[in-house]
Order: C-alpha cells, then structure tokens, then sequence
C-alpha cells in the first residue's frame, strides 16, 4: 500500500526490519508505476537523493538514468564518492556532467547572497534539462522529496525545494519514494540498501553548497580554500569521535584578508571561520564546545596546509542570532 500522505498511525523506522519491510513495499510500488518506462533522477549525493537512487535501482535497474552535476561547489571528495558508490559499485546507468566552468563563470563579481543562491539553482536546471533532453523515452522524475519537505511547503514556511523548476515541454510525472518518510528513517533505509555510512550518516549540506560559504565574490582559490579547510575540519572531526554528536560543522572563508607572519615573512591572507553547532529541529542552535587542545591542532593544520589562510576563528553565535549558515 502506498500513501501520499504519511499516515497518522504509521510506526516510526526505527530497526532493519522496518526498514526491510518499507523497501520491499516501494519497490513493488515502484515498479507498477514505473512498469518498462525510464526514470531521470537528479543525484547530488546528498542522502535524500542517493536512496531514491538506490532504491529506483533495485526496482527497476538500468531504467533509471542518473544525472550528476558537478557544479564546483561540493566538499571534497563528493563527485568521486558518487561515481564510485553509483557506478562502479551498483552499477547505475550513470551521466557525470562537469559544469564546473559553466558554474564559476557565471557567478564570477556577484556578491549579493540571494542572486548567487538564484543563480546557482537556476543553472543547475539549465544542466539537468539539457541532459534531459538527449534522453529519449524518459516519462518519470525521481526525488528525493521528504516528509518535512511536504509539511514546510505546505505551512509556508519555505517554497518546496523538490518541486517544479523545470522548462514545461518536460511534463513528467513524478516518483517520490521515500516522501512520507522523517530524515532518520531514510538513513536507517539507505543503511538496509548497502550505502556507505559516509553518504547514510553525512551532515546536511546546502543546496547551493560551497557557494554560501564563500562570502562574496567567489574566486576559484579562495573557494578551493573553503574545500580543503573544511576537510581538514570533517577530517579530525572523525578522527575524535565527534561525527554525529555535532550536528553541522564547516569552514566559513570570507572576501578579506588580515596581516599575519609565515615563514618570517608578511602574509596578508584570508581568515578562516570555523562553525560547529548542536540543534534538533534546526530551527534553533547552540554552539559546540569543542576541546581547546583539538581546536589549536585544527588551526595548525588549516593555517600551514591550506594555501592562503593565516587565522582562524571560530564562531560562538547561536541561532538566532546568527543563522546556521552565512549567506
């Protein structure tokens, strides 16, 4: 049976067995919808998208076409981990597309937060139709649409990220798999489906990624700057056992510089902001408080491996007042 709304008595996803239980009932589903048909999926490696991924993979294998667009703005790592876990590990039918110039290029001089954000968006349609449209016998989109994706959209509370967007000659219908579903249950499902825990269990990320973690104008070094600092932070993170007991954590590198010595020498170079906070429901935060003899280390590794960065600082601002992220 499924539903399009979650029902009220539905029992929360909590063990394997439930999990097991919900994939056997999708991707019967899945497949009396989808029946021989093809489906696009737009796959960031986000968790949402790769379990939608994953489960339209064991439902109905090379009729799904994956669409991974490399915008330039993901953490490091991401676009190989996509590649490796989709295509060389499940076997998916599998579209890498670079656009990482495309991306630069257009968001090259523009600071203002929300135009980077329009941008960003917009251009990551343009990709995806235009992928789209090589594709012949496409009827069905994937997404990775959520409950609280639902629930948001529906209260006003923000315009629902999943829905619409593309050019109107591409009227497909949709399938959305795991949309009656809280974001824990999807993990524990794309735990059941073979995911690695670095794609189930990795923190949330922005939909314009990097993007909004690079203040201003963004340049290619200075963006390169938010990529390696930030895994070097997620990197010791790991190493000291605080992955999942910090709810978000990253580098923040904004458009100014400061005077600092390195090698002797005057070094008038960026700062580096590092953000870490503890929340439930994302609607308020507190910061983390983090050990003084990890955060010397952290600030050690990012100011003597990261080209460019001669401080770091770290953010003690709650929610509110600030905001989780910068822009």
């Amino acid at each position: 049976m499924v539903f399009d709304r979650r029902p009220d008595d539905m029992v929360r996803i909590t063990t394997p067995e439930l999990a097991d239980a919900f994939i056997e009932e999708q991707i019967k589903a899945l497949r009396e919808q989808i029946g021989d048909k093809k489906v696009l999926l737009a796959l960031s490696g986000g968790v949402d998208s790769s379990v939608v991924a994953a489960m339209l993979i064991k439902a109905v294998g090379q009729q799904l076409v994956c669409v991974h667009v490399n915008h330039g703005l993901l953490r490091k790592g991401e676009p190989e981990q996509v590649i490796e876990v989709f295509r060389n590990q499940m076997n998916a039918n599998l579209i890498y597309v670079d656009a990482v110039d495309r991306f630069l290029d257009k968001l090259a001089g523009v600071t203002d937060p929300e135009t980077k954000r329009k941008i960003i968006g917009g251009e990551f349609i343009e990709v995806f139709a235009e992928e789209a449209r090589k594709l012949d016998g496409i009827q069905f989109l994937g997404q990775g649409t959520i409950w609280p994706d639902i629930l948001e959209s529906e209260n006003g509370i923000k315009a629902h990220h999943n829905a619409g967007g593309l050019p109107e000659d591409m009227n497909f219908e949709l399938v959305e798999p795991v949309k009656i579903l809280f974001k824990d249950e999807v993990r524990i499902v794309g735990k059941q489906l073979g995911l690695p825990d670095g794609m189930v269990y990795r923190q949330p990320f922005p939909g314009p990624g990097l993007g909004v973690r690079c203040p201003g104008a963004i340049t290619r070094d200075r963006l390169e700057a938010v990529r390696e600092s930030d895994a070097i932070l997620r990197e010791e993170f790991a190493k000291n056992d605080l992955e999942g007991k910090v709810w978000q954590y990253f580098t923040v590198v904004p458009d100014f510089k400061s005077t600092g010595i390195k090698d002797g020498k005057r070094a008038f170079e960026w700062c580096c902001i590092v953000r870490a906070i503890i929340t439930t429901d994302v609607m308020t935060a507190t910061v983390a408080e983090l050990p003084h003899d990890l955060m010397v280390h952290i600030t050690d590794r990012i100011t003597h491996e990261v080209p460019g960065i001669n401080r770091v600082l770290y953010d003690f601002t709650p929610k509110p007042t600030g905001t989780v992220e910068y822009e």
